[in-house]
C-alpha cells in the first residue's frame, strides 16, 4: 500500500470529542487492515474513507465487499454511539446497491441518521470517490439492546 496512512491503524483524524470508547479501544480489526480513516463520528453523521489500493479485486476494481464493510463500520459504530453507555447495537439488515467502480485513490463514506429511535437505527451511507462520484448507496439498520 502506498498510500500515506498506514496499512495497519484505523486513524481517526479531528476532534476525539464524542468518540467516547472507540477514542481508546480502537475501530477494529478489519478497519485497520483495510486503511480506514475516520474524520467524523457521531449518532448523525460519520465520515470515513478507505484507499482503493490493497483493497482491489483482482480486475482492478474496488472490491464491492470492501464499500459494504467501510459503509457498515461507518453505520455501526454511528449506531453504538446513538446506544450509549451500557446498550450496544447490531446490525439486523443491510442493503447495498453498487452504481460506479473506483480504481484508484480513496473511497470516502458519509453516513447519515435516518432514524435514531429506542431499539432500532437506521443510517444511509453514500460512499464516493475521489471527484465526489456516486460509487454505492448503502442502508443500515441495528438493533440495540442492553448490554449483558
Amino acid at each position: 500500500m502506498t498510500d500515506a496512512t498506514p496499512a495497519d491503524a484505523a486513524v481517526v483524524t479531528g476532534s476525539p470529542e464524542g468518540l467516547g470508547e472507540y477514542a481508546e479501544r480502537g475501530m477494529g480489526e478489519l478497519a485497520e487492515k483495510m486503511g480506514m480513516v475516520f474524520t467524523e463520528l457521531s449518532a448523525e453523521r460519520a465520515v470515513a474513507s478507505i484507499p482503493v489500493e490493497g483493497n482491489r479485486q483482482p480486475v482492478g476494481l474496488l472490491h464491492g465487499g470492501a464499500y459494504v464493510v467501510l459503509a457498515e463500520s461507518l453505520g455501526s459504530m454511528a449506531a453504538n454511539i446513538h446506544a450509549g453507555p451500557g446498550r450496544y447495537a447490531m446490525g439486523i439488515e443491510l442493503s447495498a446497491s453498487h452504481s460506479r467502480s473506483a480504481t484508484s485513490g480513496r473511497v470516502t463514506g458519509t453516513c447519515t441518521a435516518i432514524h435514531l429511535g429506542g431499539t432500532l437505527t437506521t443510517h444511509e451511507i453514500v460512499l464516493t470517490d475521489d471527484e465526489g462520484r456516486r460509487c454505492s448507496t448503502v442502508r443500515i439498520t441495528n438493533i440495540i439492546r442492553d448490554a449483558r
